[in-house]
């Protein structure tokens, strides 16, 4: 039986091991949380569900829905109401049919990868955060941060964002000329910064949209998105608005504390949507992602050390920014392993 080791339980692990499902590759999984779906993430508080990271899964093409039918209807959610867009002087507008598709489930983001992992032969290990990589002969072993090894593997996949898996890269013992370049390529991926509000409010809103997205990236608000309009996510009669702001703005208050700078959050709200009942929440959370969107994809040299046994997958990989682009990516990455692992048997 070959091995391998994946590195993160995002949406790309996720896929990479629900590709692999149907062979004998005994797959183990890394993941530094205590959960699943990397940025696709989702909190309970007060009665309320809440995706605070990535908000659903959209649909580019048929495949997209046909793969998330397929991993069950209960409890999927196609959200109906539009996206709306706004510019840098607050100025509401209808959207297009761009985002026609936008699945969830009743239990939030994380169902992706739950139901993924649940239908591969894959064992997941939570709370453990991979700290060094090392090249013994032909395998690939891992150290994690409390000093317990894990390996060897036949192959590796790393699925972190580009600055977490260049930091491990530092700490890849390989005495290997190609080790530098990726290095370099996955180093230089940069990523935009995006702090989440969520604002909760006693009352009902009566809007049109589900969600508003800033197109001219002029705002300070990036993002605005109903959660009520997930069903089982919001309890009747409540309200609760998940609020990305945009990059710049993320950047400059990412450490300001959540108490104060929260009435600033809510003050931009307000006055976005015009309702000043909307700048005092009765319970807010937040959550900072340092990493949330790459701005371009790595380069192809990611793909060099593939004979070797070490692959990569994300949204970084992808090129594209979406829950979608990391899932897909991570399946043909795992397809790729599928047919490296059963050609090295040869």
């Amino acid at each position: 039986m070959t091995s391998l080791c994946i590195v993160g339980a995002g949406a790309a692990g996720a896929g990479a091991a629900d590709a692999l499902s149907d062979t004998d590759i005994d797959v183990t999984v890394l993941e530094k949380s205590r959960g699943v779906c990397g940025r696709a993430a989702t909190r309970r508080k007060d009665g309320c569900r809440y995706d605070h990271g990535a908000n659903y899964v959209k649909d580019p093409d048929d495949r997209t829905t046909a793969f998330v039918r397929d991993l069950g209807e209960d409890g999927l959610i196609d959200i109906t109401e539009p996206v709306w867009t706004f510019d840098s002087s607050g100025r509401l507008s209808e959207g297009d049919s761009r985002d026609d598709h936008k699945f969830n489930w009743t239990e939030g983001m994380t169902q992706l990868a739950k139901r993924l992992f649940a239908r591969a032969d894959a064992e997941v290990k939570n709370a453990t955060r991979v700290a060094a990589i090392d090249r013994e002969g032909e395998r690939w072993s891992v150290v994690d941060t409390e000093g317990n090894g894990h390996g060897p593997f036949d192959a590796l996949l790393l699925t972190p964002p580009a600055p977490q898996t260049a930091a491990l890269l530092a700490d890849t013992r390989w005495d290997d000329g190609r080790l530098p370049r990726l290095r370099e390529a996955v180093g230089a991926v940069q990523y935009r910064t995006i702090r989440t509000y969520v604002l909760h409010y006693p009352f009902e809103q009566d809007r049109l949209w589900y969600g508003l997205v800033n197109v001219d990236k002029a705002h300070d608000i990036g993002w605005v998105s109903r959660e009520e309009c997930k069903a089982g996510h919001v309890p009747d009669g409540e309200s609760l608005l998940v609020v990305q702001m945009s990059p710049a703005w993320s950047t400059a208050h990412y450490d300001d504390p959540l108490d104060e700078s929260v009435d600033v959050v809510a003050e931009k709200v307000a006055t976005l949507l015009d309702d000043p009942a909307l700048s005092t929440p009765d319970w807010y959370d937040d959550q900072g992602w340092r990493y949330a969107l790459p701005d371009e994809g790595v380069s192809d040299v990611v793909h060099e050390a593939e004979d070797d046994g070490l692959f990569f997958a994300g949204d970084w990989v992808a090129g594209a920014a979406r829950v979608h682009a990391a899932l897909w990516n991570g399946i043909e990455q795992g397809e790729r392993i599928g047919e490296h692992l059963a050609a090295s048997r040869l």
